[in-house]
């Protein structure tokens, strides 16, 4: 199975996961299509601010992901977008964000990234990305600092929004 195939079925997945933590629901409320739509994040990819503003790097990174929320501290996520290097990368990963305070939400982002071509030959490599989340109702932001690694990856404040079109039962999250 090719690398397009696998991710398109894991965003397929990712999208049709009932709502997690729920046990109190009846059965009949229990991961229906308004409660997965109002934890689902779409995004159009990222915006990066890069350290080295001399190397001629991509800042504009279009693309697409989705971000799927488990719990107050957990959600899912996986993309494709087009990186600062002009690639075509993936990534799969999860966000645990257990800092919360007016509104922000502290963590980081701990996943798999490829399609780098100075790093792993552009193949698969682990990355751990502090990260500070805002969330209103129906959009958020993620901003993420992203390290240099020598000449192979390059360091960023990274830009994420996102959108959801389904608002979530109480307004907006904790």
């Amino acid at each position: 199975m090719s690398r397009r195939a696998a991710l398109a079925g894991l965003l397929l997945a990712l999208a049709a996961l009932p709502a997690a933590g729920q046990a109190q629901e009846t059965a009949s409320d229990a991961g229906s299509s308004s409660e997965v739509l109002s934890r689902l994040w779409l995004n159009p990819g990222f915006y990066s601010w890069h350290w080295d503003r001399d190397k001629n790097l991509e800042d504009a990174n279009p693309g697409f992901g989705v971000e799927y929320v488990l719990d107050d501290e957990w959600s899912l996520t996986a993309g494709t977008f087009k990186n600062s290097d002009r690639e075509r990368s993936n990534y799969i990963g999860a966000y645990y964000m257990p800092l919360q305070w007016q509104g922000f939400r502290f963590g980081a982002a701990v996943g798999a990234f490829d399609g780098y071509p100075n790093y792993k030959d552009g193949g698969w490599f682990p990355a751990l990305i502090p990260t500070v989340a805002y969330e209103s109702r129906y959009w958020g932001l993620n901003v993420g600092v992203i390290p240099s690694y020598k000449d192979r990856l390059y360091g960023a404040i990274s830009f994420q929004l996102k959108v959801r079109f389904s608002a979530p039962a109480g307004g907006a999250p904790k």
